[in-house]
């Protein structure tokens, strides 16, 4: 590599001026954008692939079956009919949603009639690998209702869900 003084007095201001050929060269290239020279570009983010699950159809024509909620198996009757996730006392509990520390003011119309019921937020709902975080529901006062009902609240989060045949495909 050759390295020459500038021939304008040879020094600036008391520092000499050198001017590497291939520093230049290499300069010149850059700012053409020759490939591995021009920055590095971001990754592309993870591809996110569908979680979906099918849930068959029961003896009695119902879609029962084992939801996570909160991290506890919860058996789950699924009802589009029901405007939210219901949970009983007993799943609440076992949910960890402490049902006799809650607030039971809101009026709910049940196959038993009308009641009251607590507003509640579930961190999430899981169904196989189908999840929805921040699930509002409700709690049911002790003995009011047996089981849980996953209602709208958690489905019209879905992609979609379908019923073909006796089976319901949940999508997210």
């Amino acid at each position: 590599m050759r390295w020459s003084l500038s021939q304008a007095g040879g020094q600036t201001g008391g520092v000499p001026s050198i001017v590497p050929s291939a520093f230049l060269a290499l300069a010149l290239m850059a700012s053409a954008g020759l490939p591995g020279l021009a920055p590095r570009a971001k990754e592309p983010p993870p591809l996110r692939l569908m979680a979906m699950t099918e849930v068959q159809q029961s003896n009695g024509g119902h879609f029962i079956t084992k939801a996570d909620i909160n991290g506890q198996d919860i058996e789950v009757l699924v009802d589009t009919g029901a405007s939210a996730v219901a949970l009983s006392y007993q799943d609440a509990e076992k949910a960890g949603l402490k049902p006799h520390s809650l607030d039971y003011t809101v009026k709910v119309l049940t196959a038993n009639g009308e009641g009251t019921a607590a507003r509640v937020k579930l961190r999430h709902v899981m169904i196989d690998n189908v999840k929805v975080r921040d699930v509002d529901a409700l709690v049911l006062k002790e003995g009011a209702m047996n089981g849980t009902l996953l209602g709208m609240s958690f489905l019209s989060r879905l992609k979609s869900f379908t019923v073909t045949d006796g089976v319901l495909l949940l999508k997210n």
